[in-house]
């Protein structure tokens, strides 16, 4: 479903938040993303807001300067969790959005009673997320793992057939900023002969694009491709964590476990399907590949299924924080390369009746584009651990060490169009316990 274009996507919009008119800001009015936070050290409760510049929209402080559907619907983000704005429904999204950017626009009365600032606000997840899935969706990067371990057989047959998943762990999912010791767990070596216990030594990051889900289904009725985005309440950034060598010796034959389970970061911010609408992208299908199984296919797939999203990779070691050093840019890829599109992801998610619920979260796997460059792990950056990468100020990186941080940035932009940006989401690895 393409979404259609409001007068909210009118790219001559200003704002009277100042911030949010420079050309390097995420949160232009024609963004608008969401989510949960509070005033730093407050101790009140969290809510919901909404991104403007370097402000944000205090729903729980908007009393009548809304009405409508658009006031109903900030009733429901104001809370703790977004869960019940996002079972709301597309109409309900719609309508508060349109209700904002016209409350911020500029021309409207200023009203800065109703903002805080960034900077002062700290974050919480977004939503009680019941459940998590993460899927497989580039090909290049299931290429470009698969020949390090299978050179002869990089793809497995299922690849390029169905959207392939596995049910995450949602209680150790957290918001940007977020700190976690090295994971420990069983490895074993090519030459061992058995397996050791102890801390993991090839820590890796994932560059993905988070799927919050908005309307759930019931159980046994899946949902169909073409309403899928329907169901979609946004996209946030997402850092699926991965202990390569704990995933080495265990995955086999259930797939990940410990090795993917101890850590997940998200950004705080969700940035709605709408806001990204303009930022559509065609979705191709190489002609040898097989096509989309019916259940997969949809009216719109091939001329707006897929979403120019730039997608990059920075680190900060432990030595450029302290000397006060750049974070240096590991790779750059795009969401538009994705073999699956969010509309399949939920559409497959559900065909054998399994329910979705408003605040699940799908995530899409590693986002690697065709070049090396592109890449969206360590594991293929360095080809699984054989050629360290240097770092501009000399230090040298196979997999992630003790006091690194990984921050992800994620922004959407188009020849005479506002930059859609999605913040950042960091996260610093701690020494094991």
């Amino acid at each position: 479903m393409t979404m259609i274009l409001n007068d909210t996507h009118d790219p001559s919009l200003t704002s009277w938040v100042d911030s949010a008119n420079t050309p390097d800001t995420d949160f232009p009015i024609q963004n608008l993303p969401f989510c949960v936070f509070r005033p730093r050290g407050s101790g009140q409760a969290f809510r919901g807001g909404v991104a403007i510049g370097d402000r944000i929209v205090d729903l729980a402080a908007l009393g009548d300067a809304v009405d409508g559907a658009a006031r109903d619907a900030a009733v429901l983000g104001a809370r703790d969790s977004l869960n019940d704005l996002m079972a709301a429904g597309p109409q309900a999204w719609s309508a508060l959005r349109l209700a904002l950017s016209r409350l911020l626009r500029s021309g409207a009365t200023p009203r800065p009673h109703l903002l805080v600032a960034q900077a002062d606000a700290e974050y919480a997840v977004p939503a009680r997320i019941g459940d998590y899935t993460d899927f497989y969706t580039s090909i290049h990067h299931a290429t470009a793992v698969g020949r390090l371990f299978r050179p002869d057989n990089p793809l497995l047959p299922n690849y390029k057939w169905v959207p392939i998943g596995y049910h995450g762990r949602a209680s150790t999912i957290s918001v940007s900023g977020q700190t976690f010791t090295r994971p420990r767990g069983q490895t074993r070596g090519p030459t061992d002969a058995e397996p050791s216990f102890g801390p993991c030594k090839r820590l890796d990051y994932e560059l993905e694009v988070g799927i919050f889900v908005g309307r759930g289904n019931d159980a046994g009725e899946p949902i169909p491709a073409g309403q899928a985005e329907s169901h979609v309440f946004g996209l946030c950034l997402l850092n699926d964590w991965s202990a390569r060598d704990v995933q080495a010796w265990e995955y086999q034959p259930l797939g990940p476990f410990l090795s993917k389970n101890f850590a997940t970061t998200i950004s705080p911010w969700i940035v709605t399907l709408e806001a990204l609408a303009p930022y559509r992208a065609a979705w191709q299908r190489d002609a040898a590949d097989p096509q989309p199984l019916p259940y997969l296919d949809y009216d719109s797939l091939r001329a707006s299924g897929g979403l120019d999203i730039e997608l990059e990779v920075l680190l900060e070691t432990a030595t450029m924080r302290r000397e006060g050093q750049t974070p240096a840019r590991l790779s750059q890829s795009n969401f538009r390369h994705s073999y699956w599109t969010v509309a399949q992801l939920m559409a497959h998610h559900t065909v054998n009746g399994c329910a979705l619920n408003a605040g699940d979260l799908l995530g899409s796997g590693t986002q690697s584009g065709p070049d090396s460059a592109e890449a969206g792990s360590l594991l293929e950056l360095t080809v699984g651990g054989k050629q360290p990468l240097t770092l501009p100020n000399g230090e040298q990186r196979v997999f992630i060490e003790d006091g690194d941080r990984v921050v992800l940035r994620g922004w959407a932009a188009a020849p005479g169009r506002p930059r859609i940006g999605f913040g950042e989401a960091s996260g610093t690895v701690l020494p094991a316990r």
